[in-house]
């Protein structure tokens, strides 16, 4: 049996925020969670529990709506890593996909171009500096990230190790957790996008 059969690296997106609802990229501006997504942030508490986490290190985007999120999902001692931050929209913050297509036809996250913010590449950079950063720990220990839905799924991305434009593949909604770790000493993603209904069945 090898010592990354156990290695779990978890994925936890921050709860529901007012531009989330309304699919507003949102990355430097630092809004609360609603309602809703504190609840969303609670619901991921049983999931979490439920994996068992081994002596998990806790790292959560600077962003408040991810460090609420970490604390009501019951994740302890947290450590903000700047890193995990959300993917630098540049001049579109604010923008739903839609109105940048007013300009840029065709335009996505994963493929455009991000005037005065990051580009893809530079995303890719940061994902695989996060991922190095924490991998060696995976033997001896669980790892939680808690962050953003663009920047997690980047990271899914990477750690699959597909190139950061097929980021596009992986939706990942408010308050869902995704679970990466290895089979055969492979990465793999063991589940994706997981939450909770108001009834406590797990999608």
């Amino acid at each position: 049996m090898s010592v990354l059969d156990d290695a779990r690296l978890v994925l936890l997106r921050h709860g529901e925020t007012t531009w989330s609802t309304q699919h507003r990229h949102t990355g430097r501006t630092d809004l609360p969670l609603t309602e809703r997504g504190e609840e969303q942030a609670r619901a991921a508490g049983p999931l979490l529990t439920a994996l068992k986490l081994r002596d998990p290190l806790v790292l959560t985007s600077p962003r408040q709506r991810a460090v609420r999120t970490a604390a009501l999902a019951g994740l302890a001692d947290t450590t903000v890593d700047d890193d995990l931050a959300e993917w630098d929209y540049g001049d579109y913050e604010g923008l739903t996909t839609p109105e940048i297509r007013e300009t840029a036809p065709g335009w996505t996250i994963w493929t455009g171009t991000v005037p005065g913010g990051e580009s893809a590449d530079a995303v890719l950079a940061r994902a695989d500096r996060v991922l190095a950063s924490v991998e060696p720990q995976l033997p001896e220990r669980d790892i939680v990230l808690v962050g953003h839905g663009h920047f997690s799924r980047a990271l899914i991305t990477r750690w699959a190790e597909f190139d950061i434009r097929e980021g596009r593949r992986f939706a990942m909604s408010t308050g869902a957790v995704t679970v990466l770790g290895y089979e055969h000493d492979v990465r793999t993603i063991l589940a994706h996008n997981l939450t909770r209904t108001a009834n406590g069945a797990t999608l």
